[in-house]
């Protein structure tokens, strides 16, 4: 964690969106290695669970990136998923959470996003955190965070396993007000990840004030990227991750 008064006491980390994505498939091996050759910090990727309840990194909401438009990960058994996901390519198949710790968990720090959707049963959201804790296990040096866009899943994570860092990602409308609020009631927070383009000091300053870790995202711009270095942010998340690995260290 950084100081206050925004002076960082060790450079913000870089963690490449869903891997190197702009290079192969994102949330796919090639991605993750692809990103793992510009000695990045982290890898930020997302679980969602299949229809017969396996843990598997995928972003969207629907699978139209691979031609089947409307058509989503938990229509779809694990099996089927592995015939329909580039099955040519050991690289760019879908990966299993389960995989994807014991690949990459000894190479980098993780940050793990879990996408709860509107569409599932709040039980279906309460095993993706089960399965996603559980999967992790131990984490003593906390160098694995989970986040989410769901704050209820949050909320049951903390319950199911108190010790663990969660943080909670912010919608572009919300605001410094709302996190303040939210601070107030959810203080079991590990952090917020913030867009860019709602990150200013005053949201730093009371991330920094209640000694919280400060993620932002996707930085993608010099400009972008310059802005989260200055403002000292711990996690960086970028879809170029070199770009943001040479403005930090020059």
């Amino acid at each position: 964690m950084s100081e206050q008064n925004n002076q960082p006491c060790k450079k913000s980390l870089v963690f490449a969106h869903r891997g190197a994505n702009r290079e192969a498939l994102e949330n796919t091996r090639s991605a993750f290695d692809k990103a793992l050759g510009y000695a990045i910090d982290g890898i930020e990727t997302d679980v969602q669970l299949s229809r017969d309840k396996v843990a598997v990194l995928w972003h969207d909401r629907f699978l139209n990136k691979i031609g089947l438009d409307g058509k989503r990960i938990d229509d779809f058994d694990y099996r089927e998923l592995k015939a329909l996901i580039h099955p040519e390519s050991d690289g760019e198949g879908i990966v299993t959470l389960q995989d994807f710790l014991a690949d990459y968990r000894s190479r980098c720090r993780l940050l793990i996003e879990i996408k709860n959707r509107d569409w599932e049963a709040i039980s279906r959201h309460q095993l993706k955190i089960r399965q996603t804790l559980d999967l992790i296990g131990q984490n003593p040096d906390q160098r694995i965070v989970v986040s989410s866009f769901n704050l209820p899943s949050l909320a049951y994570a903390h319950q199911y396993n108190p010790a663990f860092p969660l943080v909670y990602n912010f919608e572009d409308d919300q605001t410094v007000a709302d996190a303040r609020a939210l601070l107030s009631t959810h203080a079991f927070l590990h952090g917020l990840c913030v867009p860019i383009q709602s990150l200013d000091h005053e949201m730093v300053d009371l991330l920094r004030e209640q000694s919280k870790c400060v993620a932002v995202y996707t930085c993608n711009s010099d400009a972008e990227i310059t802005t989260a270095l200055q403002l000292g942010v711990d996690i960086l998340i970028s879809d170029v991750p070199q770009q943001a690995l040479m403005l930090r260290d020059r």
